[in-house]
């Protein structure tokens, strides 16, 4: 069973008895790794809570902005510990949207790395600011520690007597941004805290575990999943330095399990499966992956022997991998299994604290996001003939509401159940599988609905796309007709085709989609396409901002 928590207080409180001699987070400096013990950990966050609550806050806001790192951590759980609130910033916001969440959350206190002196400028001209303190990471961090460490030895400590309102809101998250206003979640200690216990009785972390943050911290699922969860269990968090030191930091760091998204896990597989093509090692291959699956039916194991280059490659230690926040393609987890590496999908929303359903060992379906997690309702609301409806849940991670948005959060909450915007189906064994976002669904004149994940899924098995954008274009009179923009792979292309116009390369990929159109009914044709090298708009979290680039290609 997994361990409850009232509040994140309580959470820090056993990691302090339980784990104190263990170490909890790994990092680089100048090529040696540096290690930070759990004790550590604990007395920069109690110095810190200390520091925070000798501030006198009126509005108990406190925001932090900054790459993964050490002190990011300390001033999430240093707020969290003083029932504070606490306002994660996406670190790859621009500066307007960064002073307009400033603006909107009301923060008083803002945590920060040195890259951001600029934003931090002009809000300290500001006469308006809401921000009253400024705490830079590289700078100010050792003397909010000395100060704090100071306040503690006080008699009557105010940080000790800190009673934390487990189900008021304690953590404003602004969504991505996909559309114009990015609404912002309220989410309470409880909310929280049940969601690491969910995720405790479905996954198997442990002190000898070593997590790769990779993703934003401040997203909800690297912060509860990959962050809270992980300490929970006493294990050790290894920041990552970046997409071209992923796989070095692996094996340096000797990673055994990773939360991240389907690019990343996607850019290995095809880096794997271009190696094994490069050393003409495809047939050998394919003889090992037709004998380990024979053996496998009959109990033998031999896929770490059998790709031995391929664990090595990605971290020998590596016990299993989890991807959410986006669909992968089910061939590359299918793959990653063959090659005895586990692959779990995983499903949730900010909305949800955030996780919903996950894969695990004993319960995993091709294609699925697995089963939900205990003390999750989750139904199919107005299903269609093939099961297919908007997906909605009940749990206790299921967010307060929306900030100041009183009529946002009427449109998603009713009795107690949360509609995730998402579409699928949950089969007869309770396994859940997503088909779409219900607003992206396209509505041809003839009533038919196009699922454009669907196709996508397809286009991008294409060798050399990268991605796929699938859309509807008016036509005329209340009708659209089915268009793609495509990402292709500049370097394979060149490779396969050499120094080939882009004329001719529209050419020859037309030929595939014609080749894809003739496996779909007539309504699902694709009737033209859009090709590039340039990569399209994202979140953080490396989702197609599906509207902005539709916006972008009907203006051209």
């Amino acid at each position: 069973m997994g361990e409850h928590y009232r509040d994140l207080r309580e959470l820090v409180e056993k990691i302090e008895k339980t784990y104190s001699d263990e170490v909890v987070f790994k990092s680089k400096d100048k090529g040696e790794i540096v290690e930070i013990k759990y004790s550590k950990f604990v007395e920069d966050i109690k110095a810190l809570g200390a520091y925070f609550l000798s501030l006198d806050l009126k509005n108990k806001r406190v925001a932090v902005i900054s790459n993964n790192r050490y002190e990011w951590c300390v001033a999430y759980l240093a707020a969290a510990t003083s029932d504070l609130i606490l306002v994660p910033i996406d670190r790859a916001l621009p500066e307007n949207e960064f002073h307009s969440l400033i603006e909107r959350s009301e923060a008083e206190v803002i945590v920060y790395e040195s890259k951001y002196d600029n934003f931090i400028n002009v809000e300290k001209e500001k006469k308006d600011s809401s921000l009253r303190w400024f705490i830079n990471m590289d700078s100010d961090m050792g003397k909010c520690y000395k100060d704090g460490k100071a306040l503690l030895k006080r008699k009557n400590s105010p940080y000790y007597k800190v009673k934390i309102a487990n189900d008021k809101m304690r953590f404003m998250l602004f969504t991505s941004g996909t559309t114009s206003m990015s609404k912002c979640v309220m989410l309470s200690h409880k909310n929280i805290c049940t969601n690491i216990e969910q995720i405790d009785n479905r996954l198997d972390v442990n002190k000898n575990d070593t997590l790769l943050s990779f993703l934003p911290i401040h997203h909800t699922f690297e912060c509860t999943a990959g962050f809270l969860y992980a300490i929970s269990k006493g294990a050790k968090i290894a920041f990552c330095e970046g997409l071209r030191y992923f796989a070095q930091n692996i094996k340096d760091f000797g990673v055994t399990a990773m939360i991240s998204v389907p690019l990343l896990y996607e850019n290995i597989y095809n880096k794997i499966l271009k190696t094994i093509k490069d050393t003409n090692k495809e047939k050998q291959v394919e003889f090992a992956l037709k004998a380990s699956r024979i053996l496998l039916k009959i109990g033998i194991d031999i896929r770490k022997v059998a790709f031995k280059q391929i664990h090595d490659n990605i971290g020998e230690k590596t016990r299993f991998f989890v991807s959410g926040a986006a669909a992968m393609k089910p061939e590359v987890i299918k793959g990653f299994n063959d090659f005895g590496i586990p692959m779990y999908q995983g499903y949730g929303l900010t909305e949800t604290s955030p996780v919903i359903s996950v894969e695990n060992a004993t319960n995993s379906k091709y294609g699925s996001v697995g089963k939900p997690l205990d003390n999750i309702e989750v139904k199919i609301d107005n299903p269609n003939e093939d099961g297919i409806g908007e997906i909605i849940v009940k749990s206790p991670t299921v967010m307060l509401g929306y900030y100041n948005n009183e009529e946002e959060t009427k449109k998603v909450l009713s009795n107690g159940w949360f509609k995730t915007g998402d579409l699928g189906r949950v089969d007869e064994e309770g396994y859940i599988f997503i088909t779409g976002r219900k607003k992206d669904v396209i509505v041809l004149r003839n009533g038919k609905n196009i699922f454009p994940e669907e196709l996508e899924s397809i286009i991008t098995n294409i060798e050399y796309i990268k991605e796929a954008l699938v859309y509807g274009a008016p036509i005329g009179e209340n009708d659209v007709e089915l268009r793609a923009k495509l990402v292709y792979d500049k370097d394979f292309v060149k490779n396969k085709y050499g120094d080939i116009s882009i004329d001719e390369l529209k050419g020859i990929v037309w030929k595939e989609i014609k080749e894809i159109n003739k496996t779909m009914p007539t309504y699902k044709y694709i009737k033209s396409i859009i090709i590039t090298d340039e990569e399209m708009i994202k979140t953080t979290t490396k989702k197609i901002k599906r509207h902005a680039e539709i916006a972008k290609v009907l203006q051209k």
